[in-house]
């Protein structure tokens, strides 16, 4: 046998096949044509509502693009309105790793929200930057508190999470207005009853150039730091694996009720500061006008994002866009604001029914394929 003198060969990299990465688009294109579908069909059933109203369902849909991305100030309102969206959703995409339906971060927005209101009142005179770090820190306590106290219901008490945190959102809307109402009630808000309005100093301005406070920011960086936490952590990692399957996770060792409490807690804090947001950057100040919707929209976002927080992101721009068209809607086709309402419930139903189609079509399931070959 001949012996090889020269240089060393060096081995050529593995490539790969064509066929390989078809199916790899395949799989994932599941995810992004199914959702896109069901708004489409969400979008179709709910023209047929404004029709059978007598309306022109062109029209409202033009008012709708017009309301919420057809101009400069469109597009800032749909982003402001987003940035709650943001952290709201979150409340409900971690916990749905591990097979938790959480629902009720309206109740820890709201909580939140009280909790920063009365933190920026108490510390007023503190430096601006820790206030409202204090602030930030205070929301998402009581939030994560709220939440949390959902997680372990759920794991020590074998309560079900949907029930018990739809009902304590209830419960901490209650808490809220007795609150606003009594000890922490602003003397001199006469027909609204809220709290003293906070300190310029403990107020979140708006990014340069624009008027979209720096929440949205805040969102998504949270976003960011959530796929990061699910995708790329060792915790995010025991997470998945318990929430496709509890026996079997804790056959492997982990620790299930940890993991169950401390998302979400880590998602009730989101939800929180979510509310610290709308008291610094929108209202001033802890009122009604905290409990307007943001948590129930919120579970329309993740659901549609497939409890993915990056794509929580488009999606919130989305729904935001929808919620700010909201009022010219109202004044242009003599609809009730609460017209957008319906469409979110509708595309709601759509969703949830479009999870029985995962998996079945041959084209996104390339085991299939094979079968066929």
């Amino acid at each position: 046998m001949a012996e090889i003198t020269g240089p060393a060969v060096l081995a050529e990299a593995p490539t790969v096949h064509p066929s390989a990465r078809l199916a790899w688009l395949a799989r994932r294109s599941e995810s992004v044509v199914i959702p896109l579908a069901a708004i489409l069909v969400g979008m179709a059933l709910f023209s047929i509502f404004i029709a059978f109203l007598g309306k022109s369902p062109v029209q409202l849909f033009e008012l709708m693009w017009r309301g919420g991305f057809g101009s400069a100030f469109s597009i800032q309102n749909t982003l402001s309105r987003a940035a709650p969206l943001l952290l709201v959703a979150l409340c409900v995409a971690l916990p749905a790793r591990l097979g938790l339906v959480v629902i009720g971060g309206e109740g820890a927005l709201v909580l939140g929200g009280v909790a920063a209101a009365a933190l920026g009142v108490a510390l007023a005179g503190v430096p601006s930057g820790v206030g409202l770090l204090a602030m930030a820190a205070g929301g998402m306590i009581a939030g994560g508190l709220w939440i949390g106290a959902v997680g372990a219901l759920r794991h020590y008490r074998a309560v079900n999470e949907t029930i018990s945190s739809l009902l304590m959102a209830y419960i901490a809307i209650a808490i809220m207005n007795q609150l606003v109402e009594g000890p922490l009630r602003d003397p001199a808000s006469l027909n609204k009853p809220s709290t003293e309005p906070l300190a310029e100093a403990y107020r979140i301005g708006s990014i340069p150039g624009t008027d979209v406070h720096w929440g949205l920011v805040i969102g998504i960086v949270a976003c960011i730091v959530s796929w990061v936490l699910i995708e790329k952590t060792r915790w995010g990692f025991a997470a998945r694996i318990a929430g496709g399957n509890v026996r079997a996770a804790q056959i492997q060792g982990l620790a299930v009720g940890p993991l169950i409490v401390g998302f979400c807690a880590l998602a009730g804090g989101f939800a929180g500061l979510a509310g610290m947001i709308e008291v610094a950057a929108v209202q001033g100040s802890a009122n009604a006008s905290l409990a307007v919707g943001y948590g129930f929209t919120g579970i329309l976002v993740a659901f549609l994002a497939r409890h993915n927080p990056l794509a929580i992101i488009p999606v919130a721009v989305l729904l935001g866009g929808i919620d700010a068209s909201g009022g010219l809607i109202q004044r242009r086709m003599d609809l009730p604001d609460a017209t957008v309402v319906v469409l979110q419930g509708v595309l709601f139903i759509v969703i949830l029914f479009s999870e029985t189609f995962y998996g079945r079509f041959k084209v996104f399931n390339p085991d299939l394929w094979k079968r066929a070959a």
